[in-house]
């Protein structure tokens, strides 16, 4: 898909973030859109900046993790702008915790969103982007997609999901000839609301002595390398490059390439530096004054 001018465009998460911003661009080249979020009120927000540019765009509030309302989204999408040529499955949420404490109703909160929502949306669209016949799917990963760190392990769980799922569906098109494509975004630290909005466990927070308000903050401070214009952008031409894979941010690139050469030894670098930074915050003046 070389052009985005008239096509139609879906994109989860659209309320913020990277779904915001990949709307703006998108209208900005012409796309027509259809978006849907749980957060309405910043969802009609995102709708009126993308309206600007003159382009259609419908709203719908959806929780990705229901199946029945992803499909239903999918058909009114279709229904209201004639076609369906993209879904950006791009909702997720985080999760700090443990991987031997997790409550099972938090490890099935995030795998219904960053999981199940992209399978909902793959499967709900994909017939559209079909009869439309030219379409693609662009479904989000993670940079811990590719490598695993401590107290992410349901998110790294549902990420990893996501890079096997999607691959597995772009060589399934390919093999069938279709008219669809689909692309793995793999973005590194981008400067979204994603981490102060995260949940994080109090097992957790007991184990390092850290703060829910601290690790929310140093998490959001450390994932502040690219801005979510930026990723917009990167993920947009990898999409008219019919990329297999994208790797956004620098510690996306450089992290990636870590991995690949190191093997499973990256494990040790991975937790020395996980140490350094809880005793970081745990010395901080912060911490010290409660």
């Amino acid at each position: 898909m070389t052009s985005f001018q008239n096509k139609v465009a879906a994109i989860t998460g659209a309320a913020s973030g990277m779904g915001r911003t990949l709307a703006i661009e998108l209208a900005r080249r012409g796309c027509h859109l259809a978006l849907s979020d749980v957060n309405e009120a910043e969802l009609v927000k995102t709708a009126e900046m993308a309206a600007r540019h003159g382009v259609k765009v419908t709203v719908k509030t959806v929780n990705v993790a229901d199946r029945d309302a992803v499909f239903a989204w999918a058909d009114d999408a279709a229904r209201d702008h004639g076609k369906v040529n993209l879904i950006f499955n791009n909702a997720g949420v985080a999760l700090t915790a443990n991987v031997e404490s997790v409550k099972i109703a938090d490890f099935e909160w995030i795998m219904g969103i960053n999981f199940w929502g992209v399978v909902h949306g793959t499967q709900a669209f994909l017939p559209h982007l079909k009869a439309s016949g030219e379409g693609h799917i662009v479904n989000t990963s993670s940079l811990f997609g590719l490598m695993a760190v401590p107290t992410q392990g349901t998110y790294n769980a549902s990420k990893f999901a996501v890079r096997g799922y999607t691959e597995a569906l772009r060589m399934e098109l390919e093999m069938e000839g279709a008219c669809v494509s689909a692309t793995c975004v793999h973005p590194g630290g981008i400067a979204t609301n994603i981490a102060m909005a995260g949940k994080i466990d109090e097992a957790v927070t007991a184990r390092t002595g850290v703060s829910e308000a601290d690790h929310k903050r140093a998490a959001n401070k450390l994932i502040n390398v690219t801005t979510a214009e930026s990723a917009a952008l990167q993920i947009l031409k990898a999409v008219e490059r019919n990329d297999r894979r994208v790797l956004v941010g620098p510690d996306a690139r450089f992290l990636d390439k870590v991995v690949r050469l190191l093997g499973a030894s990256y494990q040790v670098l991975v937790m020395r530096q996980v140490r350094k930074m809880n005793a970081s915050r745990r010395a901080s003046p912060a911490v010290a004054a409660r």
